[in-house]
């Protein structure tokens, strides 16, 4: 086709969507009222100047860039960029983008495992996914993606760095990247893509409490959750103390499953999480459903910088309706929500159309959830247990006026047997046992387990011991 004859049918396009417009702008007539009259307003002319220009550009682009481009791709392109300018969440998704995320969001895709999201024009890690490529090969939050096999992130869209991440399981990308800011020194991860089937709920018992560990929010979690509650329940049975739920590296994902998460942890009809956009007759309010099925037990809940979106959700409904503690550090702060809006040749636009608010009416966007108790994610890797001074070994201390003979014998023998081995000089084979002792100690979750046990501890002598009133009536 002649240069001539596609800006004539660019041209015939855009006078057809001007007139579209114009066709809704109905002005009124002198006597007030609305008139059959159609004209074109000023908005619809710019609109008009605007799509000319589109025109033009496009097909200069197809005509005399250097190789060959198709106008699907130009066309692709462009929308894309419109939407990704506004912000980092907007973007289109062309046939397989859009496939791919309705893949991820039922909870298998393939890839390396991770979440990302853009700033400054370089792919920043929200997190990586537990027992994925990207989580063994040790990315953290807050990394910064410079290359994709050698290829420039600032080339790219973020749609398009994610397909260069995705593919076949058993082939291999190499990622650049620079931890501690775009000053940070760059290092080099070759990673083997997999199946990424994520179980997104996993629990176990420790010290009769439920640790539960949720690390995205698909369309399996809320299973996944009843699943966990359930068999926990049953295999703790009257021991339980309360629940640690640990949203550490979540990324977030379906807003309805973060509703339905809260609403397992409080009261049914409390509000979990509002939605207000451009127009106020589509803002919305979610509230919980089915009841608390902890039975009022203590909880507390785990965030960092790599909880984002629907784990803010639920940390934030918690905290605000006093039904958790929440502990670690400032969550990421993404508080829009995306529609999925599917267009024309089977795409879809992913378009922020609201903000989302607590129950107490916060946003958290760019401010993140803040922690009732901050906690720094040091890992201890020792914890000596009675080798260190304690009191009976200072001078002058005075004695335990309720220990007996026997009782203050056994306690002087433990701490001498406890100095003895900790002077004690390592013997010949002793290493490799050394190091299996020093196993890493998970410093925010042991900070929480002890919480759950002292808020145990306060509920159970409240409800035993009388009130001073009873006391003194006696």
């Amino acid at each position: 086709m002649s240069r001539n004859k596609l800006r004539l049918v660019y041209t015939f396009l855009i006078a057809f969507i001007v007139v579209g417009f114009s066709l809704n702008s109905v002005t009124a007539a002198p006597n007030g009222k609305s008139g059959p009259q159609s004209v074109i307003d000023p908005e619809s002319t710019d609109t008009f100047k605007q799509l000319t220009l589109f025109s033009d550009v496009l097909e200069r682009t197809r005509s005399d860039y250097v190789d060959p481009v198709t106008d699907e791709k130009l066309i692709e392109s462009a929308i894309n960029g419109m939407l990704s300018s506004l912000d980092p969440h907007s973007g289109y998704l062309n046939k397989k983008s859009f496939q791919d995320m309705q893949t991820q969001t039922k909870g298998e895709f393939g890839g390396l495992g991770i979440e990302v999201t853009l700033e400054n024009s370089l792919i920043k890690v929200v997190s990586p996914i537990d027992d994925t490529p990207a989580a063994k090969a040790g990315i953290q939050p807050n990394d910064l993606i410079t290359h994709i096999d050698s290829k420039l992130v600032t080339e790219l869209t973020l749609n398009e760095a994610v397909d260069r991440m995705r593919g076949t399981p058993g082939t291999k990308v190499t990622l650049t990247l620079r931890r501690g800011g775009i000053s940070g020194h760059p290092f080099e991860v070759t990673m083997t893509r997999a199946i990424i089937k994520i179980q997104s709920v996993k629990w176990e018992i420790k010290q009769n409490v439920v640790y539960l560990r949720i690390t995205t929010f698909n369309e399996q979690t809320q299973i996944g959750l009843d699943k966990a509650l359930a068999e926990s329940s049953q295999k703790i049975g009257d021991k339980l103390e309360g629940y640690v739920i640990d949203l550490r590296n979540n990324p977030g994902g379906l807003l309805d499953q973060a509703v339905s998460v809260t609403g397992s942890f409080i009261e049914a009809g409390k509000e979990v999480v509002s939605t207000r956009g451009r127009h106020k007759e589509e803002d919305q309010s979610f509230v919980a459903k089915g009841g608390d099925r902890t039975h009022g037990k203590p909880i507390t809940v785990l965030i960092n910088g790599g909880s984002a979106s629907a784990s803010e959700i639920v940390a934030g409904a918690l905290q605000d309706h006093r039904r958790a503690i929440v502990l670690g550090t400032k969550s990421f702060g993404k508080g829009s929500v995306q529609t999925i809006i599917p267009v024309a040749g089977a795409g879809a636009m992913r378009l922020t159309t609201a903000r989302y608010y607590t129950p107490s009416g916060r946003s958290i966007q760019q401010l993140g959830i803040e922690p009732d108790i901050m906690v720094m994610p040091a890992k201890v890797e020792e914890v000596a247990m009675g080798k260190g001074i304690s009191e009976a070994d200072l001078r002058g201390a005075l004695e335990n006026d309720t220990m007996s003979k026997d009782q203050k014998k056994k306690d002087k023998k433990d701490r001498e047997e406890n100095s003895a081995n900790s002077d004690a000089s390592p013997k010949e084979g002793d290493a490799g046992k050394d190091d299996k002792k020093k196993a890493p100690v998970d410093y925010q979750l042991e900070r929480s387990l002890d919480l759950i046990h002292g808020l145990y501890l306060f509920d159970a002598k409240n409800q035993k011991a009388p009130s001073p009133t009873e006391e003194a009536k006696k």
